[in-house]
């Protein structure tokens, strides 16, 4: 039995978790998987109501415990200092070592793709983004804060150990899945200390997979790649920030934030707890609207049951959600005119009936 810990957090959050819940859970009504859902009170209300925010006894049980987070979003215009959020995010992503964002970035329909001439078959890729180092770390500081003389320093921080990992797992998912190009992008010419590391570790890293294509772009050149033809690339990797901004441009190839699925993982041992999440964000002023995409939340359970050994069922996700696209069966962010719940029962309704 594979235990996954549930929390829906902030804004649209929860509505868009509960029906990749559903979808979990009628999979093992029919199926019978071997999973248990632990739906825990965390997010903004928790913490507006008594302070709480990552307990150190949830995190615990959840490394004990848990295969599998599944995350809604967090954020919350009440809490402006974004407390909670820091405590539950970092404190899943550090805490549990989850130094493997994967980002799919792959399109589901051709009216969904914004490039001219390009159709849904020319946007499939994966970003592997490093989710432990860099300027998120929170290395540096202020001095003389609210001063003209101010001064605000953050770090970016880059390890051998962290950089290679990193760079290795998305080589190793090229192998897995026959892809044929890594492609690694970094600031080299400009952050030529930190980002040498990158670039040295990357070519070090390539020579032990001859039959993958290496390629080294800088990443503001990657950006305008991607635009002018997304078909070159395979599988990216980048470091924390990069990988934030880069992917966000990739979903926008892929139909928007609302199609974007993630996973969180420490790719060298699939035996730890990883955290999964769409990662539209909470959207406040959607959230009770039933008005947000349910699609990214149903991808990212996809991804979920992939992970926990239950193969087939992104695949069959993934086609269900295409056939909405194409009937118009969605909400109106990707051409229908459905809420979010009759877009997630839709599409819920199909995958368990083709289960």
């Amino acid at each position: 039995m594979k235990k996954i810990a549930v929390v829906g957090g902030d804004g649209i959050g929860p509505e868009v978790t509960r029906v990749a819940v559903q979808l979990l859970e009628g999979l093992r009504e029919k199926k019978g998987l071997p999973i248990e859902l632990w739906e825990l009170d965390l997010g903004a209300d928790r913490y507006l109501r008594d302070g709480t925010t990552f307990p150190k006894e949830i995190s615990d049980r959840i490394r004990a415990e848990c295969a599998a987070v599944l995350l809604g979003a967090m954020g919350d215009p009440r809490v402006p200092g974004l407390e909670h959020a820091r405590d539950i995010l970092f404190g899943m992503r550090f805490g549990y070592d989850l130094y493997a964002n994967v980002r799919p970035v792959k399109a589901l329909s051709d009216r969904l793709v914004p490039l001219k001439g390009r159709a849904a078959k020319d946007v499939e890729m994966v970003v592997f983004r490093e989710n432990t180092e860099g300027v998120y770390v929170g290395f540096g500081g202020q001095f003389k804060k609210g001063t003209p003389d101010e001064i605000g320093i953050n770090e970016d921080v880059n390890t051998r150990k962290g950089v290679e990992r990193i760079i290795r797992a998305a080589f190793d998912h090229a192998v897995k899945h026959g892809k044929k190009r890594v492609c690694m992008a970094d600031k080299s010419n400009a952050m030529a200390l930190a980002h040498e590391l990158w670039l040295r570790t990357f070519k070090e890293v390539a020579a032990t997979y001859p039959g993958i294509e290496a390629r080294h772009v800088y990443v503001d050149a990657l950006c305008l790649f991607m635009i002018q033809d997304p078909t070159q690339f395979d599988v990216i990797v980048t470091n924390n920030l990069f990988g934030d901004i880069v992917t966000d441009l990739g979903a926008a190839l892929q139909g928007g934030l609302g199609m974007a699925a993630s996973a969180n993982i420490h790719a060298s041992d699939p035996s730890r707890v990883a955290m999964f999440e769409p990662v539209h964000g909470s959207a406040p002023p959607l959230a009770g609207k039933d008005l947000a995409n349910p699609f990214a939340a149903l991808l990212s359970a996809g991804m979920l049951l992939t992970h926990l050994g239950h193969a087939g069922y992104e695949d069959l996700i993934e086609r269900t959600i295409a056939s909405a696209l194409e009937q118009a069966q969605c909400t109106r962010d990707v051409g229908g005119d459905l809420g979010t719940r009759a877009a997630a029962a839709w599409v819920i309704e199909r995958v368990l009936a083709d289960a």
